[in-house]
């Protein structure tokens, strides 16, 4: 991976994936991490690929994306005021899950720390993606709220045969679904952003707790933040 496309991984993230929580790893741990993610550097093809459809709020939690209906009380939610919405699919390539087969193999310990560092790093990822989409929303008077992915809260993870269908994930970005609805390559993520003209204080607030996993209905997840 060249410099200028280099992805700044929050160490804090890895470690939170490996289950310390506000705890601090110990320096074999740290070192570890440090040697997981350059190797994943050497190794990861990012690829992104969005599209915006115009949003229709219909009742009862229901959403026009008009490409497809959703039905998400907590998606609906989350869109509030928005206009758009901006479907995307974001990958780091095979290598990842490669690399950790590999060492599954050899050094269980390390397979384990690289599939935390390959989370953090899908997710700096996206959010660089999404910083991009920020930018250029802005431009046109526009706000985005959080991404949401199947999954979160009651948007089903059903919707991912939609998105991936939708979005062409397969031709645009290398990634196809299991009949388990899994992405393959594993380190994938496909998310619906809304994008508004409306930016008060309340939905500021909203993005904040959306941040730390106060939108997500998963309080048993094990990366949960908060």
């Amino acid at each position: 991976m060249e410099r200028s496309d280099k992805i700044e991984v929050k160490r804090s993230e890895v470690y939170r994936y490996l289950g310390f929580g506000h705890n601090l790893p110990d320096e074999t741990t740290v070192s570890l991490v440090e040697d997981s993610i350059r190797e994943l550097e050497r190794v990861v093809s990012p690829r992104f690929f969005s599209r915006s459809f115009p949003l229709k709020h219909l009742k009862d939690g229901r959403l026009d994306f008009t490409c497809f209906q959703v039905e998400s009380l907590d998606l609906s939610k989350n869109l509030k005021d928005c206009e758009r919405v901006i479907l995307f699919a974001a990958t780091l390539g095979a290598g990842p899950d490669l690399l950790a087969r590999r060492y599954g193999r050899l050094e269980m310990s390390r397979a384990v720390v690289l599939q935390a560092a390959s989370a953090a790093m899908i997710e700096a990822w996206c959010d660089r993606k999404n910083e991009e989409l920020k930018e250029e929303a802005l431009r046109q008077g526009e706000f985005l709220r959080p991404r949401f992915s199947p999954g979160y809260g009651d948007f089903s993870l059903e919707y991912q045969k939609i998105l991936t269908k939708v979005l062409e994930t397969g031709k645009t970005v290398g990634v196809t679904l299991t009949d388990s609805l899994l992405m393959v390559p594993s380190k994938s993520v496909t998310a619906v952003i809304g994008a508004g003209r409306k930016d008060d204080q309340d939905e500021k607030e909203d993005q904040n707790e959306k941040e730390d996993c106060g939108g997500c209905g998963k309080a048993d997840c094990p990366y949960r933040k908060g």
